[in-house]
């Protein structure tokens, strides 16, 4: 081949080259833009957390912490936010026993009706909150009236109601940990005498685990954070967080929102890194 005609194929492919370096640099220019679109809305509650001035307003005439202090030393919030925490441990072990059973069952089993079962599980995440909620206690309603039991604004309807937003986090990571899994290794542990409880506790269990902890740690931040849905459910004498949150901001516009906005992010965000650092759950997410 000529020196002209290597030229000539240099030059042809150096354009071809440009416009690959310039898309890679235009995705990771729009993933950044994206990034910095979510993470805006923290960052300025972050910064209202500190403000010393009760009304927010620009520039602050200071900062300070003292709108964390009132937020830790309310009473009000401090039973919500263990009522909250308590209904979502509940409602998370509650979803998990359902979810994992199902999953496992539904991707092992092909049969008549399979997509709408798989379906019907992932609902609640397709269906507005408040609808979903506007649903659960008409359905009570109509409950109580036909069996005169004491279900509207109890704590097991509201739990009852919760369950449903960690079924289809639980039974969509569960099966996304199934995808990947070498069935082979549970038919070499039952060849080597184990039975299929022994197997799914030695073998399938450890698989899918990753996919267990993501579900209920999601669910557990679906069902504390959750308002459309309690508002319908909770009961007299009976406060979540953000209901509790709700009708302070009734009243009041403080940075103390702002604060416990914040003490919730962090929470949650050193529990995940702190599960990730045990079970491996980018495996999954």
């Amino acid at each position: 081949m000529t020196t002209a005609a290597q030229t000539a194929r240099a030059v042809s492919r150096r354009p071809m080259a440009d416009r690959r370096r310039i898309g890679r640099w235009f995705l990771k220019g729009s993933a950044a833009i994206a990034f910095v679109y979510i993470l805006l809305p923290l960052i300025f509650i972050t910064w209202l957390s500190f403000y010393r001035q009760e009304i927010p307003s620009f520039p602050p005439e200071g900062y300070s912490l003292h709108w964390y202090t009132q937020a830790v030393q309310n009473e009000r919030f401090i039973d919500a936010f263990l009522f909250s925490a308590q209904l979502g441990v509940i409602a998370t072990v509650i979803g998990l026993i359902l979810a994992v059973p199902a999953a496992v069952g539904l991707s092992r089993l092909r049969f008549r009706g399979h997509g709408l079962a798989s379906n019907l599980l992932l609902m609640p995440l397709v269906v507005p909150g408040i609808v979903l909620g506007i649903a659960i206690y008409v359905f009570q309603t109509e409950i109580q009236i036909a069996t005169s039991l004491p279900i509207l604004g109890s704590l097991p309807s509201l739990v009852w109601g919760h369950v449903l937003l960690i079924i289809p986090w639980t039974f969509r990571l569960v099966t996304a940990s199934l995808a990947g899994f070498d069935r082979t290794l549970e038919e070499a542990a039952q060849n080597l005498g184990a039975d299929r409880f022994t197997t799914f506790r030695r073998v399938t269990l450890p698989a899918v685990l990753p996919g267990i902890v993501a579900g209920g740690m999601f669910g557990f931040v679906a069902s504390f954070g959750n308002l459309e849905m309690s508002l319908f459910l909770v009961g007299p004498g009976r406060l979540t967080l953000p209901i509790a949150i709700l009708q302070y901001l009734q009243w009041k516009i403080d940075p103390t929102i702002a604060s416990i906005s914040v003490l919730q992010i962090a929470i949650i965000a050193v529990t995940m890194l702190v599960t990730d650092r045990f079970v491996k759950l980018s495996r999954v997410v």
